[in-house]
């Protein structure tokens, strides 16, 4: 073979790993489990256990976050977490192509012969779903509402036949991946929302056990205040009773929630003030705070929240003295 060239092209794909970006939820010292958060608690991991997905429901501020991952702590599982973008298509569930690796080998050690070698790699880097999938990982897709429904068809087959189909690694010979026995999966999401949000396919609800949150009860209320802030228990109690009331004229998501007891709780903690009617901090923290004019409640293209705050306000105190 002399001076003849042998040339060998080699073609193939590399099948990149995640980089290990799931999180172990731990227990907090701010976190209150109460007898109505225990029982949410329960019901959730009773439906997982057995291996159906669970999907918290609520409008915001009602926690489902916070409670999604204290259910997947009691799991003992790394979480995986996905929120759900617009802008999402399968591969960013599932994965995809993200480039490719190429080299050549020039062999000349003989000098009348020279061989050269190269290969290509297609380089694939799986993304969440697929990773929580292999390795058993308990996956939280946060507000999956927000994503395309078409970006989520992958779930349909991971959820009921226990296989994530890879359609982007047939060149390998690996259509599909056996979803690992210990894989569950929580959903949340936002009904009452309307910006921003897609209507799921209904193929996907029901392979899904709904639970549907509303506010806490008053005492979880007023302890999660307490928890947060530090404030004492009389004053967590006012913030709430005063929340409490307004949501009753507040309209769908303009409710104040729990996150506004807990900004009030805060503000008081941090100025030393105290939920008194005679407390100016009280009174220009619970304007502000509670954003009055987002209720949306006019007469004649005024605001009436002004003067239902100070009205509410006034009713609560009175009541504590």
């Amino acid at each position: 073979m002399n001076g003849d060239n042998d040339r060998t092209a080699l073609a193939s794909i590399v099948r990149i790993q995640a980089d290990d970006d799931n999180v172990v939820p731990e227990p907090s010292d701010e976190f209150v489990n109460t007898p109505h958060v225990q029982e949410i608690t329960d019901r959730a991991l009773a439906y997982l256990e057995v291996g159906y997905p669970v999907h918290f429901a609520g409008p915001a501020g009602t926690g489902k976050t916070t409670l999604a991952f204290h259910v997947a702590a009691q799991l003992g599982r790394p979480v995986m977490l996905i929120h759900g973008d617009d802008e999402f298509g399968s591969s960013d569930l599932i994965g995809k192509e993200a480039g490719y690796r190429k080299y050549r080998l020039i062999d000349n050690f003989i000098h009348s012969v020279m061989k050269t070698e190269e290969n290509s790699s297609t380089l694939w880097v799986d993304n969440r779903l697929t990773t929580a999938c292999q390795r058993g990982c308990t996956l939280i897709y946060d507000e999956f509402t927000r994503s395309r429904p078409e970006a989520n068809n992958a779930l349909l087959s991971v959820l009921e036949e226990k296989i994530l189909n890879l359609p982007k690694l047939r060149a390998t010979g690996e259509a599909y991946l056996e979803v690992h026995p210990q894989f569950r999966a929580i959903f949340t999401s936002n009904p009452e929302e309307y910006a921003g949000v897609h209507k799921t396919q209904d193929a996907l609800m029901d392979r899904l056990i709904t639970i549907h949150l509303g506010h806490y009860d008053r005492e979880t209320e007023i302890q999660i205040a307490t928890a947060k802030s530090g404030i004492a228990r009389a004053d967590a109690e006012t913030i709430v009773d005063v929340v409490r009331e307004l949501r009753a004229v507040g309209v769908n998501n303009h409710r104040p929630t729990i996150r506004a007891c807990i900004a009030i709780a805060r503000i008081l903690a941090h100025k030393n003030g105290h939920a008194r009617m005679n407390d100016p901090v009280f009174q220009w923290v619970c304007r502000d705070v509670l954003n009055v004019d987002t209720a949306k409640v006019t007469r004649d293209g005024q605001s009436l929240m002004p003067k239902k705050l100070d009205e509410v306000i006034r009713k609560v105190c009175a009541q504590r003295i």
